[in-house]
This record gives C-alpha cells, structure tokens and sequence, in this order.
C-alpha cells in the first residue's frame, strides 16, 4: 500500500506513520520540514499556505492519502485540485466540533452541523466553521468519496495540546491534587493509535462519508483515568475530589484549565456520549484506558524536557496558585 500523509510528523499525523510503517506500507509524508521524518519514509516538503506551496505534491500516485490539516479550509480545496486523477482514496481528520453546539447527547453523524465555507482563508471563523469547511473542500474535490473522520477528545503518546500530559506531571509530583468530580462522571476520548488504525483500515475499504471516531461512551470514567495515572506514575498523590459546583464558584474553566473535564449537563453529555455505533461497526477497536495512560508516561520519560505544546493552543491546567485556592474552597 503507498500511503501519503499530509502532515505526519505531529500527534496524529505520527501515530497514523508509525501505524503504516508497522504495517509495512510504502509512506511518504508532505510537512514543512520542520521536524525529523522517520528513516524509511519519503518526505516531501512544502507549505500548502503559500502560493506554490505544493509543487512537491504534482507528481506521484498514492492508494490512500490521509490529511491531518487544521488550518484554512481553502488548503485542502487545493490539495484535492493538485491530487484530482491520482489516488486511490482521501481520508481528512475532522472534529466532532463540526455539530451544532452544545451537540445532542446520543448524536450520530446525521446530527445538524455548523456552516462552513471550502473557499475559507480560516481568518475570523472559530474552528468548527473550519472544519466543516474543509470537510465539504474534500467532499467537493473527490465527488463525494472522502472519508471524514470526525475525531473527539484524542489521547496517548506524542500528545501535543497537552491535556493528560497535565494529569501526568502534576500527578506525578505528589501531594493533594485537585480532581474534578464527580469521579464516575463518563469519558469519551480516542487513542491517536487506535484513530490511525481506523483511518487506514476504512480507507483501504474505501469508506467514505462522516464518522464519529471516538470510544463508546462509558468507555472509562474521569476517576479511571486520573486513578491510573496515579498508578502509573507510582505516586503517593492524594486525588482530592471538587464538585462540580465548587469548581464553577471558584472561577476555574473546564476543559481547559481541567483538562478533558466538563461539568455534567448538557455540554458533556454532547462531548462524552456521542454515538460512534458507525464507527464501531466499520471495525472501530479502542483500546483500555491503562494503555493509554501507561505508554503516554513512558513516552513523557523519553523527554528531556517538557513535551512540545503547539503554539495555537493555549497551555493546558491548573497554575499553582489556582489549584491551591480551589482545594482551599473545597
């Protein structure tokens, strides 16, 4: 199989490389360059936000392109004019963002979904306007046949927005560490690994259309996942749990500051109990918690320093002072 990521050298875009390589696929990946590519991939460089940006990409066949892109919409318009006649089949990594928000608990792929332009410049639209942007640019571009893979929470090794790396390192530090409550709340994530497996086996089929890509919901609860990464780490941390009522008095922003924490109500339930029953009948397989959790603290031992944060999001957590004043109001 000859695979061309477009990325790979990120989170996702890594996972589905090491997925292809371990598959014995041929890959080649089209970056800027920035960062070491693996030896035994092609790397092609370019940056598709200039104007003969993917001069690199003009010639060559692939059977399946996997596109990690989250910038302009316009960009993936463009890619698929530059690929038209010669591939197998496209797949693009999107968001469940797309739907209407708060999305409906339960919501399938058919639920209603943002407006978005494939024309975008991605300038003053908000991320759900860009991604569904850049789902209709592949819909357009390959006549209906892209594979759009709607991705929700994603975790595991390489992580680069930084949200159970957080958990980790602070858990891994010891002491009272204020959890989020309550600690049976549902959790509804997908491993990078387990999201490039999907793509690569539904490509290879050539499905096409939305899917909703993350675990079953009740797949693992807040309190599995922060009790083991207690375990992992073999910290003597004590998990203080906040209710929900005490975090919000406090001025403490879910999600972000909490990282892959919302407050039951409706926007969790949208974010944690959608239904991915497509998906897991397409040969969706999402691993358990502990894996996840354990090889994303082995790969944070690799380190020399901190993990790389991505410089378009904002860094993820409690300060210091915050967790104190909110374990003080609990």
């Amino acid at each position: 199989m000859k695979l061309l990521v477009l990325g790979g050298s990120g989170f996702v875009g890594r996972a589905i490389v090491d997925e292809a390589r371990a598959r014995r696929d041929h890959v080649t990946v089209f970056n800027r360059g920035r960062r070491r590519t693996p030896d035994g991939i092609t790397a092609l460089i370019g940056d598709r936000t200039t104007p003969d940006g993917l001069a690199a990409l003009r010639t060559g066949t692939w059977d399946l392109v996997v596109d990690t892109w989250s910038g302009a919409p316009a960009a993936v318009r463009d890619v698929g004019t530059v690929l038209a006649g010669r591939i197998g089949h496209y797949t693009y990594i999107s968001s469940r963002s797309v739907y209407t928000y708060p999305p409906a608990a339960h919501l399938a792929e058919d639920g209603p979904v943002v407006a978005g332009s494939p024309d975008s410049d991605g300038v003053d639209v908000d991320y759900a306007a860009i991604k569904r942007g850049a789902e209709i640019a592949a819909e357009q571009a390959f006549d209906g046949e892209a594979l759009l893979a709607r991705a929700g929470l994603i975790l595991g090794p390489y992580e680069d927005i930084g949200r159970l790396p957080y958990w980790l390192l602070r858990i891994a530090r010891g002491g009272t560490v204020a959890a989020p409550g309550p600690r049976d709340l549902d959790l509804q994530y997908v491993d990078a690994r387990d999201l490039a497996a999907f793509v690569l086996d539904a490509g290879a089929a050539g499905l096409a259309g939305p899917y909703n890509v993350v675990s079953p919901p009740g797949h693992t609860t807040t309190g599995d996942l922060l009790d083991t990464c207690v375990w992992a780490t073999g910290s003597d941390a004590n998990l203080r749990w906040v209710d929900p009522a005490t975090i919000a008095a406090a001025g403490v922003a879910p999600w972000t500051q909490l990282p892959c924490w919302l407050p039951p109500g409706p926007e969790h339930a949208g974010m944690h109990r959608g239904d991915v029953s497509k998906a897991l009948a397409a040969g969706l397989r999402c691993r358990p918690v502990r894996d996840t959790v354990i090889d994303t603290w082995a790969w944070l031992q690799t380190l020399d320093g901190p993990p790389y944060q991505r410089p378009d999001r904002p860094q993820p957590g409690l300060s210091a002072e915050a967790e104190a004043a909110l374990l003080a109001a609990a």
